[in-house]
């Protein structure tokens, strides 16, 4: 009898924490609702952060894979894939512009409740010289998102019952008035800006080229409604301003370089605040003449999202790859749940022709 009221109250408790947490998670359900997805590599994903990085890279065709899972010790885990294209158009033709063209897909899937959200958009930028040295570039992206949530999967306090080994029963009512919900399908646009400074020719080694870049995005221009439920009033998806910076410099004569970067990020009520760098040491240079050695560099560093988590981060290069790895620590009041731990993402980069061979100064978002 004993063990039998231990064990009662032992799920009484466990249901208790996870009412609190859906409580927590509830109130911020409309909040939630309406914010974008974000990658802790977002210098590896500049299409999500702003179309004006369409094409801004050195080389004619490059692609992006990225993967995050995160928040596994809450429940389900939050899972964010990512696939984008871009390339470089008039490089060879025009000598003073250029343009740039690409597509982003994009699919996350968060929580208990399978809250999904599918974007494909394309973009289009184009870059004009402002001298030698720098650069602007102009960029817009405009695509098909749809959203979904799955009812069944969501459990209500009604549906509490201590004869059951997990608390919790499905076949109980739910006392709700909506219980399903319509997908949403509606059009986004987003439009950005860009400035670039470089330094460095083909002559130098990558180690001893310096850029610098800023830029500002405003997503969701025309702030499209959404609604799972066909009854209530729409809700209309909050704007998002993007502001980022980023340098790479090159410490002339050594085999290291400094990269750091910035972004701010704005939408409705929340902010977002990313800041941190990499330092990136040549293994091996690229051979300027013959190309039989590739370059090869490491990179690793941190990054901190103000009020939410610490990102250790690394980085390898080899020649036309790259492959990114980070970790969240969650340093947030949710780390009571998380124990601390957030998620893992890996970035995969591809860059057609070799960017590193007879490139002129770097022109990267990294």
């Amino acid at each position: 009898m004993q063990r039998t009221e231990s064990i009662f109250l032992a799920t009484a408790v466990i249901k208790m924490k996870f009412t609190l947490l859906f409580i927590v998670f509830s109130s911020f359900f409309s909040c939630i609702f309406s914010q974008d997805i974000h990658f802790s590599q977002y210098y590896n994903l500049p299409l999500v952060v702003n179309p004006a990085l369409t094409g801004a890279f050195n080389g004619d065709q490059r692609v992006s894979l990225n993967f995050k899972d995160q928040w596994k010790n809450v429940g389900t885990p939050y899972r964010t894939y990512a696939l984008s294209f871009d390339m470089g158009l008039m490089k060879k033709k025009w000598e003073k512009s250029f343009l740039g063209a690409g597509l982003l897909v994009y699919k996350d899937v968060a929580g208990n409740a399978k809250l999904g959200t599918t974007q494909i958009s394309l973009s289009v930028s184009s870059f004009v010289s402002l001298g030698e040295n720098q650069k602007i570039s102009a960029g817009l992206q405009g695509g098909f998102v749809q959203k979904s949530l799955l009812a069944q999967n969501q459990s209500w306090d009604s549906q509490y019952d201590p004869s059951k080994t997990n608390g919790w029963n499905s076949s109980l009512s739910s006392n709700e008035i909506n219980t399903s919900y319509n997908k949403i399908n509606l059009g986004d646009l987003s439009g950005g800006l860009q400035w670039t400074y470089s330094l460095g020719d083909a002559t130098l080694s990558s180690n001893d080229k310096k850029s610098l870049n800023a830029g500002v995005a405003f997503h969701h221009i025309t702030r499209p409604e959404q609604n799972f439920s066909s009854s209530g009033a729409m809700d209309k998806m909050y704007s998002k301003i993007a502001a980022h910076a980023g340098a790479f410099i090159g410490i002339k004569n050594f085999h290291i370089a400094v990269l750091p970067s910035f972004l701010f990020l704005m939408q409705g009520p929340s902010r977002e605040i990313n800041f941190g760098t990499l330092i990136r040491y040549t293994i091996k240079e690229e051979s300027r003449f013959t190309g039989i050695f590739k370059e090869t560099a490491v990179a690793v560093g941190g990054y901190a999202r103000a009020k939410d988590a610490f990102v250790p981060a690394m980085q390898i290069e080899y020649a036309n790859y790259a492959i990114g790895l980070s970790y969240d620590v969650n340093t947030s009041p949710l780390r009571s749940a998380t124990k601390g731990n957030g998620g893992i993402e890996i970035s995969l980069r591809y860059i057609n022709p070799n960017p590193f061979k007879g490139s002129k100064a770097t022109v990267r978002f990294l």
